[in-house]
């Protein structure tokens, strides 16, 4: 494995090295694509086990700051942080390269089992997969917050922050608002500590939010008329992942209200079966966008494919754009000392919310010895063999396939 390289992204790179780079970007993300389930705490663990441990190209640190940074912006969490790590490692044409390859082979799975379900109206039975699946799943997550909570908690003032912070998951509080609390504190305490104000001017900036230019643009756009078009479809996609925090079930509660009630394009049904899709597809969870634009095309006869790809386009688009504009301003923020203070805050409160997630996943997925030894053998082939995992998930999928010969 290759030394971690820390060169800010904007540093010159010539053609050919370029390149390379960019051709590793699209490989590695189109990849994880195509084969990595279960939601972005798990996609993210992928990444960390791709791009620091096994190839190297940034630290444990770097990688915790760019949680950090997508964690503090609007959106699909996993595809903006291939987004950020495609810039980290190859500037502007990465950040496009690694964002577009990840979601690609997502869509497209997507696409194929919505005219599937189109022209049949059900979904391909998919638990016994889940049932194998879901247990590498947690041990994915667990590993990857072990390697970096070790990497992040570098004090005692870490560590109680990171224990606060998962006691404020546990408790239901906000995601956003616990990210910008355990921040503000941890910076408010360096500012204290440094007998400086807890912010300047220079930093003041750094707190602002993201443009809203683009947020009213959308809004503005979201005027309802009740014949399905894929302009509308855009616009309602656009605006909902340009202020969508949380979960992808804060998603579903967005489109719940404005397709399903308010506009009458969809049933509570059809719903269930777009959220399902979300689920037992690989990638990004946003990819039921698609989905939904697919067929709701189907209903108003006006082109599935245009639909579907007017909704992608709308909820992913913000992604880009928050990240090209939040992404060169990573490495400033950690080279300023009270900056710094409030990222490592948003780190050990990031990774409280991994580890909700994996608890709760955790709580799902082991249900009977056999899925506690899937576990446990995954956990032990990630720490002392360093097995990919891809190919565990992949393994995970298989169990679940034998398990159902077994049993049925």
């Amino acid at each position: 494995m290759s030394a971690p390289e820390s060169i800010p992204p904007d540093s010159p790179l010539d053609a050919d090295s370029r390149s390379i780079r960019l051709k590793e970007l699209a490989a590695l993300f189109f990849r994880l694509g195509a084969t990595a389930f279960g939601g972005p705490a798990v996609h993210i663990a992928m990444m960390e086990d791709e791009v620091v441990r096994q190839r190297g190209w940034m630290t444990h640190r770097r990688f915790l700051d760019l949680i950090a940074a997508t964690n503090l912006i609007p959106g699909p969490n996993s595809t903006e942080m291939a987004i950020h790590i495609g810039y980290d490692r190859a500037g502007w044409p990465g950040l496009a390269v690694a964002g577009l390859a990840f979601i690609i082979p997502a869509v497209l799975i997507v696409l194929g089992l919505s005219a599937a379900y189109v022209t049949w109206g059900d979904l391909p039975e998919t638990g016994w997969i889940l049932y194998g699946v879901k247990p590498v799943l947690a041990a994915v997550i667990l590993q990857a917050i072990w390697a970096m909570g070790r990497a992040a908690i570098r004090s005692m003032t870490l560590a109680l922050a990171g224990a606060v912070s998962f006691l404020m998951c546990l408790a239901g509080i906000n995601e956003i608002l616990l990210l910008v609390t355990i921040g503000t504190a941890l910076l408010a305490l360096e500012g204290f500590r440094s007998k400086q104000p807890p912010a300047s001017s220079q930093d003041s900036r750094l707190n602002s939010p993201v443009p809203c230019t683009l947020l009213a643009i959308l809004m503005a756009g979201s005027a309802t008329i009740a014949a399905i078009t894929p302009e509308k479809l855009f616009w309602f996609f656009a605006k909902t992942g340009s202020v969508l925090y949380g979960s992808g079930y804060v998603l579903f509660a967005f489109i719940q209200n404005e397709l399903v009630n308010r506009l009458g394009w969809m049933t509570s049904d059809e719903l269930l079966d777009a959220m399902a899709i979300g689920q037992l597809t690989p990638g990004p969870l946003f990819t039921t966008a698609t989905f939904i634009g697919y067929v709701l095309g189907a209903k108003a006869g006006t082109g599935t494919l245009l639909t579907a790809l007017s909704a992608t386009a709308g909820i992913f688009l913000p992604a880009f754009f928050f990240v090209a504009v939040t992404g060169p301003w990573v490495h400033r923020l950690r080279g300023s000392r009270l900056m710094g203070s409030f990222l490592d805050g948003v780190v050990v409160a990031s990774l409280a919310l991994m580890l909700a997630v994996a608890v709760s996943l955790a709580g799902t997925a082991l249900g009977d010895p056999y899925t506690a030894a899937i576990a446990t053998v995954s956990i032990v082939l990630l720490v002392r063999f360093h097995i990919n995992s891809t190919w565990l998930i992949a393994g995970g999928a298989a169990l679940g396939w034998v398990m159902k010969a077994w049993v049925g």
